[in-house]
């Protein structure tokens, strides 16, 4: 009888897992995806932008191969995401959502509840650029090609496929049982297809300057290794119609022209010699744009608003060390660093103090009392997260900007003095009379004169931080050594944070030599909670997952957070148009347009 039962349930199982794998237009990680099925065209493109015209874009730096796919090699701008003119994937992801896919290649899928599977349904009219059909064959042979060839994050997902079916030329199922991955479907809906009969497998890991065929809107028009690249609009584009792609691929031209170094690309840029430019500079946003091309209005600053995460830019202390093994240390430092001073002296003021992980959106817990699924989800770990942070009132340390305040001075000190530091003739020592010292390891300018103002500061409380400044070369490989002190380093966020979190935080990363946890953290909170993230089916689930993991991060008090810029800075010309709505994402260059009016 109790077989039977079992029996019966598992045909239940399998039976709800059938009814839930109907067709749809598009998925989301979380929850469903936002736009219904017929929709006409992304909220944030405009279908009734102009077409023609073209835009030039500059870059800093060079390109051997035109193959974005491979290891090796620098590829050319324009062959991948966001524009990824040439080659086309399965489905496309709105900049809109956090992470939401829709139809293109595949104009409709088929995932049952669990995500043991994905049916990719192809559209019967897509086409490679040279009119030949594409199938269910090229779909798995660009798999296995990639499993085999490609970069190594692709190649560890696409790994985890159980068994590949192609159930006609139009339809294709991969099993992902076991996999425990709800994201990989996800990752698969984002594969390129690649051309079978066109592309050479055997030298597909070689640099190449001869362009992969593709079945997306442009095509290859002229290449100038090193120096410059064109796409022009392919006019037989077999998607123009979908309604993913109305209003975006404006232009007839695309053109992006190389430069070997930072200033001669903003000396092309004042002489009109490119069209869009991305700015990252306070000082030469605030006061470097008043050359005649902006006075006369031919081009304009655009400070366009990011809803994503910020991400995390901070002074990481690598808690291996003995001098920053015990987290009153490291919250002592955090009092020392003058954010006030720094943002008015060196940056204009420009910049926002970072207070979470997840900074400017709603996976961010700073500000926000902890939910009662929070409170559930850190029971099991009463020590994990500070009060102030678990109730939402911590913020960084806010100083009088004299780069002086003697009121926070005197907290870090009463924090170090709990910790077994004693101020000894000027000099900070542990009980074994150790002088605390240490080096901070930087790689660029920018970053050495932020941690020489910081070593000043730290000075005044007897402690003694050394500023070495590096190649890139012997930075990385001591970076991935764990061979380091305190290092700036930034942990960029997407809005649907996943797997890559174990690799900056998990404990099984700690001695992984390569991997992000710079820091060294190694919690069973931390583990517990990138896991609640994994497992969460819907968006409110995974959001109180994300904020717990922030609250135990902010807790521990491995980095000194530092600063984010507002907004997303880009200077364009001013006949170059975009849509008045910005999506989640910010600037998104698809949706542009050229007109001289």
């Amino acid at each position: 009888m109790v077989v039977r039962i079992i029996t019966l349930l598992i045909g239940f199982f399998a039976l709800t897992a059938m009814v839930q794998a109907e067709p749809r237009h598009g998925f989301a990680m979380h929850g469903q995806a936002a736009l219904p099925a017929g929709f006409h065209h992304l909220p944030y493109a405009n279908p009734d932008a102009p077409k023609g015209g073209r835009i030039v874009y500059g870059v800093l730096g060079t390109f051997d191969t035109l193959n974005p796919y491979s290891v090796r090699g620098v590829a050319a701008q324009g062959l991948t995401p966001p524009l990824g003119l040439v080659v086309q994937s399965l489905m496309m992801r709105s900049a809109d959502e956090p992470f939401s896919l829709y139809g293109s290649i595949a104009e409709a899928v088929e995932i049952p509840d669990d995500r043991s599977s994905i049916i990719f349904h192809l559209n019967p009219k897509a086409r490679f650029s040279d009119g030949h059909p594409l199938t269910t064959d090229d779909v798995l042979f660009t798999w296995g090609l990639l499993k085999e060839k490609g970069k190594p994050n692709i190649r560890g997902y696409y790994s985890k496929v159980t068994n590949v079916e192609v159930i006609d030329s139009l339809t294709i199922k991969f099993d992902l049982t076991g996999a425990n991955d709800r994201e990989l479907p996800l990752i698969l809906g984002l594969m390129p297809v690649l051309a079978k009969h066109a592309t050479d497998a055997a030298r597909f890991e070689e640099t190449s300057l001869a362009p992969l065929l593709g079945s997306g809107p442009y095509l290859v028009n002229e290449v100038k290794p090193g120096e410059m690249i064109s796409y022009r609009r392919n006019p037989d584009f077999w998607g123009k119609d979908l309604p993913i792609n109305r209003g975006l691929y404006n232009v007839e031209e695309y053109r992006f022209d190389y430069y070997r170094d930072a200033n001669t690309l903003f000396e092309a840029f004042k002489g009109g010699l490119y069209d869009i430019r991305s700015e990252d500079n306070p000082t030469r946003w605030v006061t470097g744009y008043d050359f005649p091309r902006m006075t006369e209005a031919k081009a304009v600053k655009d400070a366009i608003p990011v809803r994503t995460p910020k991400g995390m830019t901070g002074l990481v202390m690598n808690t291996r060390k003995p001098q920053f093994s015990d987290i009153r240390t490291r919250e002592a430092l955090s009092y020392l660093f003058d954010f006030e001073w720094v943002n008015a002296s060196l940056f204009e003021s420009v910049y926002k103090r970072t207070s979470s992980y997840f900074e400017g959106s709603d996976l961010a817990s700073s500000g926000k009392p902890a939910s009662e699924r929070e409170k559930s989800l850190l029971a099991a770990y009463p020590d994990a997260v500070r009060a102030d942070i678990m109730n939402g009132t911590w913020r960084p340390p806010v100083s009088d900007g004299t780069g002086r305040d003697r009121v926070q001075a005197k907290k870090a000190f009463e924090l170090l003095k709990s910790a077994g530091w004693v101020l000894d003739k000027g000099v900070l020592k542990n009980a074994s009379g150790d002088a605390f010292a240490f080096e901070a390891l930087v790689v660029t300018r920018v970053q050495e004169r932020l941690a020489l103002n910081f070593s000043e500061s730290l000075q005044k409380l007897g402690i003694q931080m050394s500023v070495r400044f590096v190649d890139d070369v012997q930075y990385w490989r001591r970076v991935a050594s764990f061979d380091f002190d305190m290092i700036q380093f930034t942990w960029g966020s997407s809005p649907s944070p996943g797997n890559e979190q174990a690799n900056r935080w998990g404990s099984k990363s700690k001695d992984r030599e390569g991997s992000l946890n710079y820091a060294g953290a190694a919690s069973p909170a931390i583990d517990a909670a990138i896991e609640a993230m994994l497992a969460a089916r819907e968006r409110e689930d995974f959001v109180d997952a994300v904020h717990a993991l922030d609250r135990i991060l902010l807790s521990g008090f491995y980095v000194i957070p530092l600063f984010h810029l507002p907004d997303q800075w880009i200077v364009r010309n001013s006949a170059v148009k975009r849509p008045d709505n910005v999506p989640m994402f910010g600037f998104a260059p698809e949706t542009l347009w050229r007109s001289e009016n």
